[in-house]
């Protein structure tokens, strides 16, 4: 996770480790806030859904996708990130 990029966006994969750079500040839970819902829309999931599993005062997190598969999340990040 990159805050204070310009824009939040999904910025690829490197060494299997999704990148996701977010506008939002490290403030107040403001960028997993906001990283919550840049992946809520990206995979088509409800807020409730994802779960910061480890790493909420780091740039390096763990994430929950509850109910989500991962042969589809594979399927839709692969066309996110052509």
């Amino acid at each position: 996770m990159t805050p204070r990029a310009g824009r939040s966006v999904l910025a690829g994969v490197r060494d299997d480790v999704l990148l996701v750079k977010l506008a939002a500040a490290p403030v107040d839970g403001a960028a997993n806030d906001a990283l919550v819902s840049v992946l809520g829309a990206a995979f088509d999931l409800p807020p409730r859904d994802i779960r910061i599993v480890s790493g909420q005062r780091s740039r390096t997190k763990r994430v929950l996708l509850v109910g989500a598969d991962a042969d589809g999340l594979e399927r839709r990040l692969a066309k996110l990130l052509v």
